[in-house]
C-alpha cells in the first residue's frame, strides 16, 4: 500500500460541522499558529536554495514556479507582484500553473496528473541552465510537478521545491527541498488551509531575500517599486521626503521628474 502523504492525514477535529462559528474561528487560528513555527524550521532548507539561485540569477538566469491547485495559484501570486514591488521584468520570475492560465480562476481536470506537460510548459519559456525552478506541491506527490522537477535536473536546470510533506517523492528530484510539514489541516485534506499559508511564508522568504540579494531595495525601502497608482506615488513621496529630508512637495516634484524613487534619490546624494 503506498505511503500516504502527511497532508492527507486525518484532522484532529472530528464533528466540526456542530461546532459554533466562535469553535470553528477559534480552532482554525490555533491550528494557523503552528504554521510559522513550522517555516522556521526549514529556514536552513531556504537559505541553501536561496544562496545558489542568486549565483545563477546574478549571471542572467530567472526563476520559474511550477505547481497545481492552490500551489500553482501561490506560485503565479508571487512571480506576478515581483515587478510592482521590485521593478524587475516581468520575465524574471514566472509563475506556471498546471492547466493554464484558466487553472488560476478555476479548476482544469486532470491538469495535475500529465507528468510530462510542465516540462513543456517550461520548454515554451527556453529554459537554460541558468535558470532555477521551484515546484510547489503540498503532498509532494503531484506528477505535473515532480515530473518538472525531474526534466528540469537532468537538463542542467537549479531545481528546489516547497511542500509540506517529509519524504515526498517531489523532495527526492529536487536538489534543494524545503519542507514544511504543519501536520493535518483542520479539515482533513484542505491543504489550502495550513499548507497553503506554509508555502506562501516560504514564497515571501525566497523572493524577497533574492530581490534584496539582487540590489532591488535600499535601506528598507521599495525604491525600484513601480508607481502604477495614486498610493503607490505618495508612498513614494514619502521615501523620498524621509531620506533627503525634503518636505513632501520637494519630494513630489523630484518623483514627477524622475519618475523613480531611487534615481530621485541618487540624484541629490553625492
Amino acid at each position: 500500500m503506498a505511503k500516504i502523504p502527511e497532508t492527507e492525514n486525518t484532522s484532529k477535529y472530528d464533528n466540526i460541522e456542530q461546532m459554533s462559528t466562535i469553535e470553528i474561528l477559534q480552532n482554525i487560528n490555533k491550528e494557523d499558529a503552528t504554521v510559522a513555527e513550522a517555516v522556521r524550521s526549514a529556514i536552513p532548507q531556504v537559505e541553501a536554495f536561496v544562496d545558489e539561485a542568486i549565483l545563477r540569477m546574478m549571471k542572467g538566469g530567472r526563476l520559474f514556479y511550477i505547481g497545481s491547485g492552490t500551489s500553482g495559484r501561490l506560485g503565479v501570486v508571487d512571480a506576478s507582484e515581483c515587478p510592482p514591488t521590485f521593478g524587475v521584468s516581468h520575465d524574471l520570475v514566472i509563475g506556471i500553473i498546471a492547466g493554464g492560465d484558466e487553472a488560476i480562476r478555476k479548476a482544469v481536470e486532470f491538469a495535475e496528473d500529465d507528468g510530462d506537460q510542465a516540462w513543456n510548459d517550461l520548454k515554451e519559456y527556453n529554459v537554460e541552465q541558468l535558470d532555477t525552478v521551484v515546484g510547489i506541491a503540498a503532498s509532494g506527490t503531484t506528477p505535473y510537478v515532480i515530473g518538472g522537477m525531474k526534466n528540469a535536473r537532468q537538463a542542467g536546470l537549479l531545481t528546489g521545491c516547497i511542500t509540506c510533506s517529509k519524504n515526498s517523492p517531489l523532495a527526492q528530484e529536487s536538489e534543494f527541498p524545503i519542507e514544511v510539514p504543519v501536520g493535518p489541516e483542520f479539515i482533513t485534506g484542505s491543504t489550502r488551509m495550513k499548507s497553503g499559508t506554509a508555502q506562501k511564508m516560504v514564497l515571501n522568504m525566497i523572493s524577497t531575500s533574492l530581490m534584496i540579494k539582487m540590489g532591488r531595495i535600499k535601506g528598507n525601502k521599495m525604491v525600484d517599486m513601480q508607481l502604477t497608482n495614486e498610493k503607490l506615488f505618495k508612498r513614494g513621496v514619502r521615501m523620498i521626503s524621509e531620506v533627503l529630508d525634503v518636505n513632501d512637495e520637494e519630494a513630489g516634484l523630484l518623483l514627477q521628474k524622475h519618475q523613480s524613487v531611487r534615481s530621485a534619490i541618487e540624484s541629490h546624494q553625492p
